[in-house]
């Protein structure tokens, strides 16, 4: 009897549901002729004996994880996955099977897999409404998987619910909400879907638009501190309906706030009109609740087990740091790393017991007597990234970021668009002494180019000089966000792999000057007028529109002007109306058109 959940079982399936060091331990020892007796019964289980007298027993619908070993260990052994190897090798070689979907699978699977209690749970979270992403079965490569808001779910066996992981605590109901969601982009023929739920309704938020209208017409300069009061217990209801999104903005408005209050350089007048426009967009925005609001799950969820791939880390105070991991097909991020602890994270692969998620794709690892977190060498451990993480193409990876909604009333997730970049050479670096950046052209594998852009930050003074002697090196990998300019694809680089390894440029102290040909950015007529209006208007929100000057309302008639003969005649509209009827409404529609103009440049 043939057992095809075995022969279905590839290296990265092992690798998820043990680890990678396992699986290549146990192809060395097979290579090296510790090869397993394999023996089957008539039920389909098949008995390895290692020549150490080591007898591993894997039965049909059983997981690795419950197969029996006499080696005695805990979870997946060696023996177990050297077994599925050997059983692999002298299988005859089988046609391609049919793709398959999880879509496939019926409630009533679901129900002889978890119980109906157990489901019940999972359809109070489909009814609230999620987004889903999803990686469809290949001929090469037949797992399944589906990014969920809170954990990412692979189906490793076609037809076997049995063999699913997912770094979720709650197991059973992510799969259901997997399941449903291939179900849903069956139906509708897509790889994005939002599933269950309902569209969200501006009524539902009138308390926010109130406040966010007081707070324009004070602005930053004579808003009082009482009214922080307000929007910490707007903020708290937000939180307990799960409307997670429009509570983060909140937080990063008081934050702002706050910042000024301090005379902190962490207040930013462009930062806070931003804010305030964001959260305007997302409380009138009619669309599916999970992307526009947030979706309805905990703030943060427990991660039974979850292996992280460090990117790189960008430094945000002079003792904190953000460290970026992917996890499946998305990216991670660990905000406010103590300095110490992100020079070891930034270039690792991590494996932890103990850390929770968020909505918004922050994660945390925490520290526990009980339950480990192990770090390794990040290695080559970028080769073998999904390929939804890695950009080769540079022209589609462009075309993709074009059709994205505006960031707006996207979901609000952190290092949303932090990407790997293959490189196949760099050239024209240049240094700009004026905008303190660096710039080059990277020529992709696929043969299309992309702009490098890094500019100075005083938070990590050596950067710079880091990424001009890595791009001289011969850069094979640049982790970094990526965005759209123009047309093209342009990179802010986080860390640059050599054949020396992995230069994480924020953390980098061991460094030499580096002298780079001058070179000056190009000006764009375009850009600069969105960037001026940006900023007059900005300085209306910093001031408040109840305290607006004649010169300043001049400036905003200039600016309008300038929009319109550069052609953006929608936009010179919205700014001119403000300056005729400044107030709260005429403002919001301006700022939100630039700032929608500003990221489709």
């Amino acid at each position: 009897m043939t057992r095809p959940d075995l022969l279905a079982l590839t290296p990265d399936a092992l690798a998820a549901l043990a680890n990678r060091g396992l699986v290549k331990r146990a192809v060395k020892e097979l290579d090296a002729g510790v090869v397993p007796t394999l023996e089957s019964d008539a039920a389909g289980a098949v008995q390895g004996k290692f020549p150490d007298g080591t007898t591993t027993t894997l039965p049909p619908g059983t997981t690795l994880e419950a197969a029996r070993c006499s080696c005695g260990a805990s979870g997946v052994c060696r023996h177990r996955i050297a077994v599925v190897l050997a059983y692999q090798r002298v299988q005859e070689p089988s046609a391609p099977a049919e793709l398959w979907s999880p879509g496939a699978v019926t409630d009533d699977d679901l129900v002889a897999l978890m119980g109906e209690r157990t489901l019940r749970r999972a359809r109070r979270a489909f009814q609230a409404g999620y987004r889903a992403r999803l990686r469809r079965p290949t001929a090469e490569d037949q797992t399944a998987q589906a990014e969920l808001p809170t954990c990412t779910v692979t189906f490793l066996v076609p037809g076997d619910l049995s063999y699913v992981h997912t770094d979720a605590v709650t197991k059973q109901e992510a799969t259901a909400l997997a399941v449903w969601a291939f179900r849903e982009a069956d139906a509708q023929g897509t790889d994005t879907v939002d599933v269950g739920g309902s569209p969200t309704t501006a009524a539902d938020l009138s308390a926010v638009a109130d406040l966010l209208d007081q707070l324009l017409l004070d602005g930053a300069t004579h808003a009082s501190e009482v009214l922080d009061v307000a929007w910490q217990r707007l903020h708290r209801d937000l939180t307990a309906q799960r409307l997670h999104w429009p509570a983060a903005v909140i937080t990063d408005l008081l934050a702002q706030l706050s910042a000024y209050r301090a005379r902190s350089a962490g207040y930013e007048a462009e930062q806070f009109a931003a804010l305030l426009t964001e959260l305007h967009a997302r409380i009138t925005a009619t669309g599916h609740r999970a992307e526009v609001l947030g979706p309805d799950e905990p703030a943060e969820t427990p991660l039974r087990r979850v292996r992280l791939t460090a990117l790189g880390a960008r430094v945000r105070t002079e003792n904190t740091a953000d460290v970026y991991f992917a996890s499946g097909d998305v990216v991670l991020v660990q905000r406010d790393t103590p300095l110490r602890t992100g020079h070891r994270l930034a270039a690792s692969n991590v494996v932890s017991e103990s850390a929770t998620r968020s909505a918004s794709r922050v994660v945390a690892l925490k520290t526990s007597r009980v339950a480990k977190t192990s770090l390794t060498p990040v290695g080559t451990a970028w080769d073998h990234l999904p390929q939804a993480l890695v950009v080769d193409d540079y022209d589609a990876e462009a075309a993709r970021l074009a059709e994205l909604p505006p960031r707006q009333v996207r979901a609000r997730v952190e290092a949303e668009l932090v990407r790997v970049v293959r490189v196949a050479e760099v050239s024209d670096l240049v240094y700009d002494p004026a905008a303190q950046r660096i710039t080059a052209t990277l020529h992709g594998p696929t043969g299309g180019t992309c702009v490098l852009e890094a500019t100075h930050r005083a938070v990590a003074p050596h950067s710079l000089d880091a990424l001009a002697a890595a791009l001289r090196a011969g850069p094979t990998v640049i982790t970094g966000s990526v965005r759209r300019h123009r047309g093209g694809l342009v990179v802010d680089p986080v860390a640059v792999r050599t054949e020396a390894g992995v230069v994480v440029l924020d953390l980098a102290t061991d460094t030499s000057s580096q002298p780079l040909p001058p070179g000056v950015t190009a000006s764009d007529p375009l850009s600069a007028s969105v960037d001026s209006a940006l900023t007059v208007l900005a300085e209306a929100a910093h001031r408040g529109l109840d305290h607006l000057t004649d010169s300043l309302l001049t400036r905003v008639r200039e600016v309008g002007a300038h929009l319109r003969r550069t052609g953006l005649r929608t936009a010179a509209d919205r700014v001119t109306a403000f300056a005729d009827a400044p107030a709260a409404a005429t403002w919001l529609s301006a700022h939100l058109r630039l700032l929608v103009t500003a990221d489709a440049r």
